[in-house]
């Protein structure tokens, strides 16, 4: 089975939601394209925000979220999203 990956941790994409992480860990990132664009045919994400989230099951989906950010591309949200997981599941 193949996964995409960004600096060793697991990507998994549903329409415009993603998940980046492990979901064995403490926490996971929940990345959401907000706005799209079309560049030659292809939707590229204009705006992305993103949640830090605990994987604790206890927890319902508003409380599990520790920290949120926006920026202007996924590059630049998983960029921030690797930080945070490396400081938090360390």
């Amino acid at each position: 089975m193949a996964f995409m990956t960004y600096k060793g941790y697991p990507l998994v994409r549903k329409g415009n939601d993603m998940y980046y992480g492990f979901m064995n860990e403490d926490f996971v990132v929940m990345l959401q394209a907000e706005s799209l664009k079309d560049v030659d045919g292809v939707s590229v994400s204009q705006k992305v925000k993103f949640y830090q989230m605990s994987t604790d099951d206890k927890l319902n989906p508003i409380e599990a979220i520790v920290k949120n950010g926006e920026r202007p591309s996924l590059f630049e949200a998983l960029d921030v999203a690797y930080t945070w997981l490396s400081k938090a599941n360390a």
